[in-house]
């Protein structure tokens, strides 16, 4: 005997509010561990979501920003930087992505947009 399964939505289908709320904060959320996150849920939902494109592509833009600038901590390290400097900077990088990234999960679950306080518009 076959089940019958419930009907699964389209794959281009409008999230729901529930699903908006959900990856629009994975965006800002996935920070944590670096740029990638935020880009594939910008790929994948942009279309399908207004809200999850614009918070997504701020997440990934802010991130990218970041990163730029932990890269040129790393190039100033090997160029002068004492490395207990390099690495306390690199550290407080770090820091400000997971302060960030909380506070823009913390928006998004509540369906709020967020503004990053800093962020090269990179992607567009």
């Amino acid at each position: 005997m076959s089940e019958s399964l419930p009907p699964s939505a389209p794959a281009g289908a409008p999230l729901a509010p529930d699903q908006e709320r959900m990856w629009a904060g994975l965006a800002h959320l996935g920070g944590i561990i670096w740029f990638i996150p935020a880009l594939i849920i910008w790929l994948v939902f942009k279309q399908r979501s207004a809200f999850v494109g614009v918070e997504a592509l701020k997440a990934l833009n802010f991130q990218i920003t970041l990163t730029a600038a932990w890269v040129a901590v790393q190039i100033l390290n090997v160029v002068f930087l004492p490395g207990f400097l390099a690495a306390l900077l690199g550290f407080a990088i770090w820091i400000v992505l997971l302060i960030f990234s909380i506070q823009g999960f913390l928006s998004a679950q509540k369906g709020q947009p967020f503004k990053y306080p800093f962020s090269l518009d990179l992607v567009k």
